[in-house]
């Protein structure tokens, strides 16, 4: 095909530039000016935890409003950023790189007392956690552990603490057992290899084990700590000052996406099929789906409300622990308008 200099066009690039043409005419003006005014989105920390789970909810969510044409006010839009361990997503935050992320929230009031600009904004779930021994073992009581390796994410992970009480329960400490830290991902391994005894994480990790047949738990956080939470969402204070809109909007839809997660196990099977995609946690799907079953509680999302009480909690316990070194004021790193001014989305996935 030529022109009328007789210049040689490529055909798969006109034919190209005819489809496009014939997409964006079977588009409304609308959705097209909408894309066209559409936002960089917002790069949100996450692991591939079930504890992260509001989070690929609300992006996809949030993505589906933005496309239908369905949002009001500024175009906004979120995307999950993962990250394989909690170094990772700390220094990410630490430096600016990343403005928005699921958090420990030990870790957090850490950051905020060493003057690192971040608020905690909403929580992300209840419960969660997971003390996962051997199914051949003989465990039953964590006196039966004395002596032995237990492994932990972190110790600014909530899970080291959950340890902590369970220990403290039939008398001992971490003195009396063996700890070693380690990413969630490797510890499932590491018990079938008998490198370690039990392990202490969130899930899936405790369920990736126990699906397989060689674990089981030997305390749940569903059991014996309901008011658990220690995954929290945390952004930059300078997000806040320049843009409280986006962040207001965002803990609209991960309330949203709380509320919907625990309305029906259908909308939990939803959430598996998204969760379990390469953009997200990139799991097995059965896996995930193997923790929103047994038992239907074993992670809860729908109450996101922050109490002041919890928190504090929390920090007596990190400062019995160690992690954290002096009592911190709530405020330095607590932001509680977000949620007391959310309009939870309604998911409609």
């Amino acid at each position: 095909m030529t022109n009328e200099n007789n210049t040689v066009i490529p055909h798969f690039l006109h034919r190209r530039q005819v489809l496009r043409g014939m997409a964006a005419a079977a588009l409304p003006l609308s959705t097209l000016a909408r894309a066209a005014d559409a936002p960089t989105p917002l790069q949100v920390g996450g692991l591939p935890v079930t504890c992260n789970l509001t989070l690929p909810v609300a992006c996809v969510a949030k993505a589906a409003e933005n496309q239908a044409g369905k949002t009001a006010g500024p175009l906004f839009g979120f995307e999950y950023s993962k990250y394989s361990g909690w170094p990772e997503i700390k220094e990410s935050l630490m430096t600016g790189r990343i403005q928005a992320a699921y958090m420990l929230a030990p870790l957090v009031m850490d950051l905020a007392d060493k003057k690192i600009p971040l608020k905690i904004v909403s929580l992300g779930h209840r419960s969660g956690a997971v003390i996962m021994v051997r199914t051949d073992s003989s465990y039953k009581h964590f006196k039966d552990l004395a002596g032995k390796r237990i492994a932990i994410p972190s110790r600014f992970a909530v899970d080291f603490l959950f340890l902590r009480k369970m220990l403290a329960q039939e008398g001992l400490t971490p003195k009396d057992i063996e700890i070693v830290e380690m990413p969630p991902p490797d510890m499932p391994a590491a018990l079938y290899a008998k490198a370690v005894e039990a392990y202490c994480t969130g899930e899936p990790f405790g369920a990736a084990a126990q699906r397989a047949g060689y674990a089981r738990p030997l305390r749940m956080t569903r059991d014996e700590w309901r008011n658990y939470i220690c995954c929290v969402l945390t952004v930059r204070d300078e997000l806040i000052k320049e843009n409280r809109p986006l962040v207001q909007d965002l803990v609209n839809h991960v309330m949203g996406a709380g509320a919907w997660l625990d309305q029906k196990q259908d909308n939990r099977n939803k959430a598996v099929a998204i969760a379990a995609g390469r953009k997200f946690f990139n799991q097995d799907p059965n896996i995930i789906k193997f923790v929103m079953e047994n038992p239907t509680d074993r992670v809860t999302y729908g109450d996101l409300r922050m109490i002041k009480a919890e928190f504090e909690e929390l920090m007596q316990l990190s400062l019995a622990a160690g992690t954290i070194k002096h009592p911190i004021d709530y405020a330095s790193y607590m932001d509680e308008s977000f949620a007391k001014n959310a309009k939870p989305t309604f998911i409609t996935l």
